[in-house]
């Protein structure tokens, strides 16, 4: 059976583990108001508009 010659330091061991994690990519999602891009379910930048209702003044 084979047998590690050194410990596996905790560096080498955990740069192994985060090779699997991988953060996402942020999705766009067209505003219905304005139809620039904007993040899903959040308020939209360009006009203001979050699901049809005024929430932000923007000039």
């Amino acid at each position: 059976m084979a047998v590690p010659k050194r410990k596996t330091s905790k560096t080498r061991r955990d740069k192994r583990r985060a090779s699997s994690y991988r953060l996402q990519k942020a999705s766009f999602v067209e505003c219905p108001n304005c139809h620039e891009p904007m993040m899903p379910h959040r308020v939209c930048p360009n006009c203001g508009y979050y699901k049809g209702k005024e929430v932000l003044d923007v000039e």
